[in-house]
């Protein structure tokens, strides 16, 4: 399968979940036990904006190679013009690549390189790999 014919869309679908589920272990892995508290302190990490935050950090550090940086201004690039109510498109845009990023590595195999791009979000000392 040629991963570069998918629709980027998909990727991002397929992204997004991966991503909110490292979030959610790493939440779980704090203690955090009423769902409440989990959805609330959730947002701070899964919402476009911080999404859009954390990987323009990755960005200034140089973070990502050529081949990620192709799949994220891909996803951004892509002509769609609807986005949520709570955010910009351009947000919408770049959040959506970094999911799309991690769609991509999932479907390459490459959850060694998801780990390294989940370490940067939560932070070393906390992370706990899913795999």
């Amino acid at each position: 399968m040629n991963l570069n014919e998918f629709n980027i869309l998909v990727l991002a679908y397929l992204g997004d979940t991966i991503y909110e589920n490292y979030i959610r272990h790493y939440l779980i892995s704090l203690g955090m036990n009423h769902v409440d508290d989990l959805q609330k302190r959730s947002i701070s990490f899964v919402s476009a904006s911080s999404q859009v935050s954390f990987l323009l950090k990755m960005q200034e550090c140089s973070f990502f190679t050529d081949e990620e940086r192709n799949i994220i201004l891909r996803a951004r690039n892509y002509k769609n013009h609807s986005h949520p109510k709570n955010c910009d498109l351009m947000t919408y845009k770049y959040a959506t690549g970094l999911e799309a990023l991690i769609g991509y590595l999932e479907l390459s195999d490459r959850r060694n390189r998801i780990d390294e791009i989940m370490k940067f979000i939560i932070g070393d000392d906390l992370f706990v790999s899913i795999w």
